[in-house]
């Protein structure tokens, strides 16, 4: 295993022994921040998200096993190692029992510190292979540097590699769709389709034919079947975003789907077996919506299997400069300009914002003040006024199209209660053009019967 650039927080009040262990250290390649005591190893925790901690045992004020429960309030995932004197031996098999990764003794072999640090790497980063931006890149689209996300992905990476239906909650633009496909990224179905569903942007009358599919001739002109998302995503994973808008009936088949790993497409009587992972999320409460009979228990049990909660932006605010930073860069991608930079005053005005909108209003104010800024410098009045901007997104004319045709084929279908022919002459369609155009969007004319 390479040891390049994997950090490592190093904390004795002893310096002689703190240098000396550095040294050793950073001989093999690690990046070693030192700490003389576990007040300073907490500051300095944040500040470099190590992969590993290295502490003595017995110090004043902050002792190791103090630091150990402070870390792990903090990361679960960062493994720590407790150095002790031999007499105190009994209480570092006591600290491995509450949670600690193992212990080492004084005077410590320069080669034992090396094989325990690099086992500790190895249970932080996964399978240990390649360098810390290799480990990285399930997760690329998701930019952090805070405690609270980079212990949220440590638990995400280690759910990726089971095949565990997973609830990812959140406000909306908190970043949920990133989350899941990083997960994704992670798990042994990597290879495999990943297929996002929104359930509040289809409509309900479609929604069951989009998920499970209909067959050829399961209406007057469906002259093709169509697999549905659950097929389209065998092998890979379904991510179903703002489940707590699902309808009812539909929750039913969810559960069915579940439990049986089976679909059953529209107009079928035989049922079709699905290898799916599935991802969740909601931006709802689904306990307050099961109490209200609006979300069923028994399926919120199974998707809820493990639960991931992301933090909305402003209790994430040392994330915002970074944030900000790389959607400068995204932005400026391919352009031969200098990449624009925020004043200090600018970057202030980000970091003192509310954010209702999460990340995602982020990434609008600064694609708003990127592309108004006529200086290489982005100041403080330009994201003052973008901030302020809710202007709606504008859609490109095939997508716009695309949603009025779909929505004015449902309108008329409802109004007519699945009545084809009498829909196509209001529409001033022939049948077959007509029954081509309901094909395209997946529109089963049987499912707005009366």
């Amino acid at each position: 295993m390479s040891d390049q650039g994997y950090r490592v927080l190093l904390v004795d009040d002893e310096e002689d022994l703190l240098s000396l262990w550095k040294l050793r250290l950073e001989s093999n390649g690690y990046e070693v921040t030192t700490a003389l005591s576990g007040e300073e190893a907490l500051a300095k925790l944040a500040l470099i998200n190590p992969h590993v901690v290295l502490t003595d045992l017995r110090m004043p004020g902050i002792d190791g096993l103090a630091l150990f429960e402070a870390i792990r309030e903090r990361n679960k995932a960062v493994p720590v190692i407790i150095i002790t004197a031999h007499g105190s031996i009994p209480e570092a098999v006591e600290a491995t029992r509450q949670g600690v990764f193992s212990f080492l003794t004084k005077p410590i072999d320069g080669k034992e510190l090396l094989e325990e640090t690099e086992k500790a790497i190895q249970f932080s980063a996964g399978s240990g292979n390649g360098s810390p931006e290799d480990q990285d890149e399930w997760r690329r689209d998701l930019v952090s540097n805070s405690a609270v996300m980079e212990e949220l992905l440590s638990r995400a990476k280690l759910v990726a590699e089971t095949d565990a239906t997973v609830l990812i909650r959140g406000e909306s633009g908190t970043g949920k769709e990133l989350l899941a496909i990083a997960i994704h990224r992670a798990s042994p179905r990597r290879d495999g389709p990943f297929i996002p569903v929104n359930c509040t942007a289809i409509p309900e009358t479609l929604l069951e034919s989009e998920l499970f599919g209909h067959v050829k001739g399961s209406f007057t002109g469906a002259s093709r079947s169509y697999a549905g998302l659950f097929q389209s995503a065998h092998k890979g994973t379904l991510f179903l975003d703002e489940i707590g808008d699902m309808p009812l009936h539909l929750q039913v088949k969810l559960l069915r789907v579940l439990q049986e790993r089976k679909i059953r497409p529209v107009g079928s009587t035989r049922p079709v077996d699905v290898d799916v992972r599935i991802i969740s999320a909601t931006h709802r409460n689904l306990e307050e919506a099961i109490a209200e009979k609006k979300f069923r228990e028994d399926l919120f049990y199974r998707l809820n299997v493990v639960s991931l909660e992301l933090p909305p932006l402003h209790e994430r605010k040392e994330d915002i400069p970074l944030l900000a930073e790389y959607f400068v860069e995204t932005l400026s991608a391919g352009s031969d300009k200098p990449v624009k930079k925020f004043t200090p005053e600018a970057m202030q005005t980000l970091v003192d914002a509310a954010w209702p909108g999460n990340v995602r209003q982020l990434y609008n104010v600064v694609e708003h003040a990127v592309a108004l800024a006529t200086s290489p410098l982005i100041s403080a009045d330009l994201l003052h006024d973008a901030i302020k901007q809710h202007q709606k997104k504008i859609l490109p004319l095939a997508e716009a199209r695309r949603q009025f045709e779909q929505q004015y084929l449902i309108q008329l279908l409802q109004t007519t209660r699945g009545n084809v022919s009498q829909a196509a002459r209001i529409a001033h369609r022939n049948r077959t053009d007509f029954y081509k155009l309901l094909n395209r969007h997946h529109i089963v004319p049987s499912l707005f019967k009366s």
